[in-house]
């Protein structure tokens, strides 16, 4: 029983390491304070959002119905589409089913065998995956090291020059691949110094912004469009509609030439249904309230500065406050002291965390009342601290 004894041994290697997982179901009643999750303004059960949702549900169905080149793109898919490229300043934008399948599909799409891609040491999951499937030559940089990104694209272009078959062949494409806030340690990227490397060596930047929309910038347009980088042609933005916006999906915002290159060649567009109805008019919602409420980024801003204070970790760019911890048995022992006390938080162990170091994850939630953050945050405080 060759594939038995495997998983038993993948098992006990799980346990010994202290990385087992589990899954855990809520109950719509649930009265446990979470800080764990990525609702970062609470508008997943905002009445708008929610009754937008419903109506859309009515009005198309439970889901999409088809491929989106087939009969699954809905009238609100454009619309939704539409108001995206606004709000975050870029002439055109894609939705996708999820974040995962938007970051999936701008990179595989736009490299291939014959270009490069340089990727942050702690990009997402999404972006990893997406860099191999690419068929790309892959080169990882150190976190936030824009000297690196740099370095390697000096000598990969140089070696694709060197190995050109004409003066007249096509020069090699690369892709630098970052997020602007990172999701383990909340810390923004050096946009400013990447941007200016990329339009020094025509690579394209594509930026996950992810934990950056709804919470970075003014009013929450996110920290491309905060830097003035929207619109920039050697620029790619992705987001989810999962966090700040409290819906399901993702996007990619570009030049109309990138979006219609993606329409026509990214195979998890393609080969995907639609995004559900309820999920885009949601999210669509939820755009609509962060324009009409647009402090709401700025009570996440206090309330990281907050907890990260008491905790005495560095504050944040974004809603995710990290707290180290001496283990993944420590950070277990610790997650659990918050849920006996009514307060959930994440705990990111290996291989989750990029620097193999165990944490707490705390995400803030504007929409959580005053005293209830309080009582939160004196929790997670106390857990900390015992550990």
């Amino acid at each position: 029983m060759i594939w038995s004894d495997w998983l038993a041994a993948q098992s006990a290697e799980r346990d010994a390491a202290g990385l087992r997982r589990e899954l855990h179901a809520r109950r719509p009643d649930d009265e446990i304070i979470d800080l764990a999750g990525n609702d970062y303004l609470g508008l997943s059960r905002d009445p708008r959002v929610i009754e937008a949702a419903s109506a859309a549900a009515k009005t198309w169905g439970a889901g999409a119905g088809a491929s989106r080149l087939v009969t699954g793109t809905l009238e609100i898919h454009r619309e939704l589409e539409a108001d995206l490229a606004d709000f975050l300043g870029w002439p055109a934008a894609l939705v996708f089913s999820t974040g995962y399948h938007a970051n999936l599909s701008v990179v595989t799409a736009l490299a291939g065998r014959d270009a490069l891609v340089v990727s942050d040491a702690h990009i997402h999951a999404s972006l990893i995956d997406a860099a191999r499937l690419s068929r790309a030559e892959i080169a990882v940089v150190p976190h936030s090291d824009v000297a690196a990104v740099e370095q390697a694209l000096v000598v990969s272009l140089r070696r694709g020059s060197e190995q050109a078959t004409s003066p007249t062949a096509e020069r090699r494409r690369a892709l630098v691949l970052a997020e602007s806030i990172y999701s383990v340690l909340g810390d923004a990227a050096p946009l400013r110094e990447l941007v200016e490397v990329c339009a020094a060596y025509d690579a394209l930047l594509i930026v996950d912004e992810a934990h950056g929309l709804g919470v970075a910038g003014v009013g929450g347009h996110g920290l491309v469009r905060e830097l003035g980088f929207a619109g920039h042609p050697n620029v790619v933005v992705t987001a989810t509609l999962s966090k700040a916006l409290g819906a399901q999906g993702g996007a990619v915002m570009a030049t109309r030439e990138i979006i219609d290159h993606l329409i026509n060649s990214a195979r998890p567009f393609i080969f995907d249904t639609g995004l559900a109805p309820a999920a885009t008019a949601g999210a669509h919602a939820a755009l609509a309230v962060l324009r009409a409420e647009a402090g709401l980024p700025a009570v996440i801003a206090r309330r990281v500065s907050d907890i990260a204070a008491q905790l005495g970790v560095d504050v944040p760019a974004g809603a995710v406050v990290s707290v180290p911890m001496g283990s993944p048995e420590v950070a277990l022992r610790a997650q659990a002291a918050c849920l006996a006390n009514g307060v959930r938080v994440g705990c990111f162990r290996p291989p989750s965390v990029p620097d193999g170091v165990s944490r707490l994850r705390i995400t803030a939630n504007a929409s959580l009342p005053a005293e209830d953050w309080a009582r939160a945050v004196g929790v997670v405080v106390q857990a900390a601290r015992e550990m």
